[in-house]
C-alpha cells in the first residue's frame, strides 16, 4: 500500500507573479505620491513590506515542491521525505510500528501524527490540516496495526491510491 502525501499549493508561479505585480503597482502607487509630497519614510516602509512579501511567496512557491511517500509492506513501514534539495527515508518493522498523534494544545500549535518504533520517531503530514491528519492517522491505524498486530493489507489492483 503507498500514501503519496504533499501540500496543498494552489497558486501557480505565474499566478504568484502577477499577484506580486498586482501588490508592487498598488504599493507604489499609494507610497510614491506621499513621498514627493514630502512624506518619505512612508517610501522605505512600502519596500521592506514588499520585501517581506517576496519572501513568503518565495517560500510558498518552494514548498509546493515538497512529498512524503508512505509505503506499508508486510514487514515493513517506509517513510520518504523529499524536499529538496534534501530526500530521506525512515523504515520502521510494521509489526513494532504505533501510530499516534500528540494533541498540540491549542489551536496556535497543531497536533503531530507521528509513527514510532524501537525509541524512534518521524512526523508525517506537518503541512496537513486537523481533519486531513486525523483522517490520515485512522487511515493508517487500520493498515498498520497496533503493536505486535499487523492486520493484512487490502488487495491492490496494479494502482496506487
Amino acid at each position: 500500500m503507498r500514501i503519496e502525501l504533499s501540500p496543498n499549493c494552489s497558486l501557480s508561479p505565474q499566478g504568484a507573479r502577477r499577484f506580486f505585480a498586482s501588490v508592487c503597482v498598488a504599493s507604489m502607487s499609494v507610497a510614491l505620491p506621499l513621498t514627493f509630497m514630502g512624506y518619505w519614510p512612508v517610501l522605505p516602509f512600502a519596500g521592506a513590506e514588499l520585501a517581506l512579501l517576496f519572501w513568503a511567496l518565495r517560500a510558498s512557491m518552494a514548498r509546493r515542491h515538497e512529498k512524503q511517500t508512505i509505503t506499508i509492506l508486510a514487514e515493513t513501514v517506509e517513510i520518504e521525505d523529499c524536499r529538496p534539495p534534501r530526500q530521506s527515508c525512515v523504515v520502521f518493522p510494521r509489526h513494532w510500528a504505533q501510530v499516534r498523534i500528540c494533541t498540540g494544545g491549542s489551536p496556535l500549535h497543531p497536533s503531530r501524527l507521528t509513527v514510532e518504533s524501537h525509541g524512534r520517531r518521524h512526523e508525517i503530514g506537518s503541512f496537513l490540516n486537523e481533519q486531513e491528519r486525523q483522517a490520515l492517522a485512522s487511515r493508517l491505524r487500520c493498515l498498520i496495526g497496533r503493536v505486535a498486530e499487523s492486520p493484512p493489507l487490502p488487495a491492490q489492483s496494479g494502482s496506487t491510491p
